[in-house]
């Protein structure tokens, strides 16, 4: 279960460039042709929160948000619309700079969630193709660490290449005590076929992904996992979160995204799961319906999906 109401929050997409290379990233595709919200949308959203107190907090996102050079200026003019919490998903390189994260706390980022991809810097710099990249991000996460009133979340994408580095993850960000959630998102390629060969067996990266989260709640720390059937999760079910925050993002996403095709199961009319997102086309392709292994859940009221 997560520490955050995604409802309260709304995310604005505001740029689609990026200075790493993921191998899991899912939009390296469409990057190029995928234009960010405008100023005058921004403004609009900050009026609109001025007025109605609709959320509470602001996430500013991208393919990576830190290379707008005016970041700390949208913050300062989202705090002072009225957002309590700004927040950015961020790579966390550009956190490797002290004084660039004092820069952004002085404006009223006070939320920041980084991107983890591997337990040391050989995974994940192997995993984002730059050198130096977990160094980076690591020193930013303890910068923040240091300040108060701050809080930071993690992000790390479970693929074939990175599903055993789970629970190395949560033991090498344990010493940070800003630390409050940490989140898993296991991969799906928006498309209809896993060309890169990313996508992992459900079976076989559950054992890691549940001690990944017995170990970060067992620091205190809430989790979060997205995309997986909620069925293989026993007693952990509660950690399935696919909600999120309202997204602002160029319409042209959505039409990439649908290509996924979720909400695939056999089960799918017996059971009575509210967060499941049940299997995807490019799963399916590569490990089938897998209907011995899915099971329906039973006794909850399923929400209209």
């Amino acid at each position: 279960m997560g520490r955050y109401d995604h409802a309260a929050y709304v995310s604005l997409t505001m740029e689609f460039r990026c200075n790493l290379k993921c191998v899991h990233c899912m939009i390296e595709g469409t990057m190029d042709r995928l234009a960010p919200e405008s100023d005058a949308h921004f403004e609009a959203v900050l009026a609109q929160n001025a007025r109605e107190r609709r959320w509470t907090g602001l996430i500013l996102t991208g393919s990576e948000i830190t290379l707008r050079r005016d970041l700390p200026d949208l913050a300062r003019r989202a705090r002072a619309s009225g957002f309590e919490h700004v927040r950015i998903q961020t790579h966390g390189m550009h956190l490797g700079q002290p004084s660039f994260c004092r820069r952004l706390v002085e404006a009223g980022v006070d939320e920041f969630f980084v991107s983890i991809a591997g337990s040391d810097a050989e995974s994940h710099d192997g995993l984002t193709l730059v050198p130096g990249s977990f160094e980076r991000a690591l020193r930013g996460l303890e910068t923040l660490d240091a300040m108060e009133g701050i809080a930071t979340l993690t992000n790390t994408v479970v693929t074939a290449r990175s599903y055993r580095l789970l629970p190395g993850i949560v033991e090498r960000l344990a010493h940070l005590k800003r630390l409050t959630q940490m989140e898993f998102w296991v991969y799906f390629p928006m498309a209809e076929r896993d060309e890169k060969d990313l996508v992992a067996s459900h079976a076989v990266l559950l054992p890691y992904l549940r001690e990944a989260v017995l170990r970060a709640r067992a620091l205190g720390r809430a989790v979060e996992i997205k995309n997986f059937p909620e069925c293989l999760l026993g007693d952990l079910g509660d950690a399935l979160v696919n909600g999120q925050p309202e997204l602002h993002i160029d319409p042209d996403f959505w039409r990439e995204f649908e290509r996924n095709g979720f909400y695939q199961c056999v089960h799918r009319d017996a059971c009575a799961s509210r967060e499941c997102l049940g299997l995807n086309t490019a799963y399916i392709a590569k490990f089938g319906t897998e209907a011995n292994l899915l099971q329906p859940l039973r006794g909850r009221r399923r929400a209209a999906i």
